[in-house]
């Protein structure tokens, strides 16, 4: 009998049969067929996260509403050895062949690690003649306060000066051409860049944001002289006013562009030759997915792309346990990131920091600090004080519990010593540790502070919880926010032994931790939708506009957008669209991004954005002004259908938790060691009550309840923390 499917698939083949044809006739290339573009509900996606110290993959089953997760180190000289060690695992534990996964969403670190590393291609750079030195001019900001310039050192900018030429030629402000473009004189520099032995090009010309004729016109000519080059366009890459933001923009993506192509069509290629006909997509910066082809294009969107990965899966647990308000805490083996999600929905910005490079792209708001499982503690020999970090044992040789040959003491050996990780917990599944080889690890700083071993790891774990504080008051107290307002989900492989601290040192209640807390950020990645986005600049007071003016030029934008969806697969019924308006008050310096519907646009127009600016003014830096209000840029963005998926029921029980528990072990904490009881997630059920000390168990982490809390586990499985006597923990 045919099925529906069958005769969906067959309808597909013929399409793609008959597109082939037309695509010969036409001397084109066959487009990729519509299924591998397109995949049915029912099969099967696969998340990957790539971390400093582990590799995190969880496996969707949406037909069966089955998650599988794996853990396994990371491969940091090539991290798609770790992705397809992972790979294989996953499908091993599920019992499925690699070529049954229909999609692959991948977080990585990449673009990232290639700056922070200065690991980028050799860039030349092409600019409008007078305009050589942008880069060097740069803008005048000076970290580290008053007196930073005094020792702060510039780093150089990541297209030389040696390697930079000039175009003659100018366009004005309106778009129109003062000075046509000398070709002649543009081949001969090209020609010389050529030869110096440049990996990769950039093309930013003054006012090119309101016409790119010019820097079209020279990216074709530079693709003659230098073919198998990549170019970048700043009007393609970012096309916004302010000449200096948009050539460091688009400089930072030919300087990670070879980098990035090169793994992204690795791994595609060895993907496609253990799995067939899968789809691989990637995390952009500010949580949404493109294609592996606009990432290979345009990575400058990748560079916050691991952290994102953490922040979508939070938003996607909490939406299903209905919190909309959460302070999100990614802990894993090298480094914290904290974020803040608001009504649901995460807070972003238009810039993305790392080191000491800073871009125009959008970005999940996210604030790192160098506090992780593998952070190593130390005791300058000048003060003799504590420290933790931002040094880390990384994944090789790891901390000392590890028994890879670490001899540091770290924040899991700290762990480890307190029993807040048991000696017979295994990382991964697999991995066993040693709570001796951490006591001795840890005894180091114990003799430097005349300390016993377990004073000296609470010591540790104290002041690591101490820095990630710190990260989490930027994201919520200095944006105007109460922490005590939000809840705190906690996550990574480390977060869940923390989240009940930091949860009771900021008052943010309740400490959630979610289910696979490990792999959230592979949960984010597989959970994530497509996402694009049209920008354009527009200047202008908003008296001297029109709703009408500006909802048409939106509009327009989101048909751009929505368009490149469109060729992706995603139909315009599955797309969901958002306005961005930049606006400020009039002679203001700075600029903030509201984010409007298309249908509170239609309904409050210019008048409702101004008054959404004064309030968010307001709330950042506590005025408002009767003033003009400025428009500055107008943007797009859409979004494809959120991605379905029935997870585990846990089913529903009373508060007796008991069926759960594993056996009985010791925690010190408070300067006392007290009887501790160890329960197996796994056995756990919604309605179950925690009294604490307790430590959970589970593949991917394991989560501390500190004496004096409880925690109750909802109906979607998270364990909610509470301080004891709370109504809720009843």
């Amino acid at each position: 009998m045919t099925t529906t499917e069958d005769l969906i698939r067959t309808y597909e083949a013929r399409l793609a049969e008959i597109e082939a044809r037309l695509a010969r006739v036409e001397g084109g290339a066959a487009p990729a067929p519509r299924a591998a573009r397109r995949r049915g509900s029912g099969s099967l996606r696969l998340g990957v996260d790539v971390g400093g110290t582990f590799t995190d993959l969880l496996l969707l089953d949406e037909g069966k509403g089955r998650i599988f997760t794996a853990k396994v180190p990371s491969t940091p000289k090539d991290s798609s050895i770790g992705v397809l060690n992972g790979i294989e695992k996953i499908c091993r534990e599920a019992g499925i062949r690699p070529s049954e996964i229909a999609e692959v969403m991948h977080g990585t670190t990449v673009a990232t690690n290639t700056v922070l590393t200065g690991a980028g291609a050799r860039v030349g750079l092409v600019t409008t003649k007078g305009y050589r030195d942008t880069l060097q001019i740069a803008r005048s900001y000076v970290p580290g306060g008053l007196g930073g310039w005094v020792i702060w050192n510039k780093s150089l900018p990541l297209a030389r000066l040696e390697d930079t030429i000039e175009a003659d030629e100018r366009i004005d402000a309106k778009g129109h051409v003062l000075v046509p473009l000398d070709e002649k004189a543009l081949k001969k520099d090209l020609e010389k860049l050529a030869e110096s032995g440049i990996e990769a090009l950039t093309v930013s010309l003054f006012n090119a944001y309101v016409s790119d004729v010019h820097e079209r016109r020279i990216a074709e000519i530079a693709a003659q002289i230098m073919p198998g080059i990549p170019i970048s366009t700043s009007a393609g890459t970012m096309p916004e006013m302010y000449e200096y933001e948009r050539t460091e923009t688009t400089v930072v993506n030919s300087y990670v562009r070879p980098v990035v192509a090169n793994y992204v069509s690795n791994l595609q290629t060895e993907l496609k030759d253990q799995m067939g006909d899968v789809m691989l997509q990637i995390l952009r910066s500010d949580g949404g997915l493109s294609s592996a082809q606009a990432a290979m294009d345009h990575p400058v969107n990748l560079l916050m792309s691991g952290p994102a990965g953490g922040v979508s899966g939070a938003k996607w647990i909490a939406k299903n346990a209905g919190f909309e308000h959460l302070l999100t805490f990614d802990m894993g083996g090298t480094s914290t990131d904290v974020a803040l999600i608001e009504g649901g929905e995460a807070r972003t910005r238009r810039e993305t920091r790392v080191g000491d490079v800073t871009v125009r792209a959008p970005s999940i708001d996210v604030r790192t600090v160098g506090a992780g499982g593998g952070s190593i503690a130390y005791t300058p020999e000048l003060t003799r004080a504590l420290r933790v970090g931002p040094q880390s044992a990384g994944a090789d040789p790891g901390p000392a519990a590890y028994k890879k040959g670490g001899e540091e003491p770290t924040v899991t050996d700290a762990n480890v010593v307190l029993g807040y990780l048991p000696a017979d917990a295994k990382l991964g599944g697999d991995m066993d540790i040693s709570r001796d080889l951490a006591a001795q690890a840890v005894q180091k700083i114990a003799d430097a502070l005349d300390k016993t071993v377990e004073e000296a790891a609470e010591g540790i774990i104290a002041i690591v919880n101490e820095n990630m504080v710190g990260a989490l008051r930027l994201v919520s107290v200095e944006q105007g926010y109460d922490p005590r307002d939000f809840a705190l989900i906690g996550f990574g492989g480390a977060g869940p032994l923390h989240a009940n601290a930091l949860a009771r040192l900021i008052g943010a209640w309740p400490a959630i931790v979610p289910p696979g807390p490990g792999v959230l950020c592979a949960y984010g990645d597989a959970t994530t939708r497509l996402r694009n986005e049209a920008t354009q600049t527009f200047v202008k007071n908003t008296s001297a506009t029109s709703d009408r003016e500006v909802g048409r030029m939106l509009e327009d934008l989101a048909d751009r957008a929505a368009q490149d969806l469109e060729d992706e697969g995603v139909t315009r019924a599955e797309q969901e669209t958002i306005y961005q308006i930049d606006i400020r008050y009039a002679g203001q310096g700075m600029k903030l991004t509201l984010d409007v519907t298309p249908e509170d646009f239609r309904r409050e127009g210019l008048a409702g954005v101004e008054h959404r600016f004064d309030r968010e003014h307001e709330q950042l830096f506590t005025f408002a002004l009767d003033a003009e209000h400025e428009l500055v840029g107008l943007r797009a963005v859409v979004q494809g259908a959120e991605k379905p998926f029935i997870g585990r029921d846990y089913g529903s029980a009373g508060p007796d938790a008991s069926g759960a528990v594993v056996h009985e072990t010791k925690v010190y904490e408070g300067g006392q060691w007290h009887a501790t009881k160890i329960y197996d997630r796994a056995k756990l059920k919604a309605g179950n009550r925690i009294p604490g000390p307790a430590i959970v168990t589970e593949m991917d982490s394991t989560s501390l309840i500190l004496p004096g809390h409880v925690g109750v586990i909802d109906k979607v499985g998270n364990i909610l923390i509470w301080p004891e006597g709370h109504e809720k923990a009843r």
